[in-house]
């Protein structure tokens, strides 16, 4: 019988020919090779995770920004749109009394007529009551006759029509005749008193 060896000495004899100084070095070369690769790649993955996670933070930065300019936008609108609305509400009744004021001026003209009989004064009795309930209803809706008459001159509230020369210092840039009323409504002039002023 020859002699064979077993399959385990075989492997055996592999395991120590595997084993010498040579295959030693080049399954250690081979094994640091694979680590390096190894390493390579989870450092190339490293960075692209690093990249991805530096874009997101800009985006999130930038959409971030974008989120507090909207919000700030939407909040300047409301307090627009809130002044705007308080306006409207404050200054509701200006066009009804723009609208009202030249009846109150038909009024006042048909009161300066003389009434010399009894019906005249009885219908200048109704004009005035008429003109009364009139200047009361105006005065609570805030609207007020302006000053005018001997007041120093004031361009937002009179409109000089004509000027004429002063009788004294004390009565110069100041109004010596008032030619129509003029009314204020709240803060706001409503129609400037047309008025004569001594220079």
């Amino acid at each position: 019988m020859s002699k064979e060896k077993f399959p385990s000495e075989k492997n055996l004899d592999e395991k120590e020919t595997a084993s010498t100084p040579e295959a030693a070095k080049k399954k250690a070369t081979e094994d640091k090779k694979a680590t390096e690769d190894k390493e390579a790649k989870k450092d190339n993955h490293d960075e692209k995770l690093a990249k991805e996670i530096a874009d997101l933070k800009d985006k999130n930065k930038e959409l971030e920004d974008k989120y507090l300019r909207s919000e700030a936008e939407i909040q300047n609108m409301q307090n627009r749109y809130s002044k705007e609305r308080a306006q409207l509400i404050k200054y509701e009744s200006q066009s009804l009394a723009k609208d009202i004021l030249p009846a109150v001026d038909n009024l006042e003209r048909a009161l300066s007529v003389e009434a010399d009989d009894d019906v005249s004064k009885q219908l200048k009795k109704g004009v005035k009551m008429t003109l009364d309930s009139l200047t009361k209803a105006l005065k609570d809706h805030g609207i007020v006759e302006i000053e005018a008459e001997d007041v120093k001159f004031d361009p937002t509230l009179h409109q000089a029509v004509q000027t004429v020369v002063a009788e004294n210092d004390d009565q110069k840039d100041h109004v010596v005749q008032v030619l129509q009323k003029g009314y204020q409504y709240k803060d706001r002039t409503l129609r400037p008193a047309m008025v004569v002023v001594a220079q």
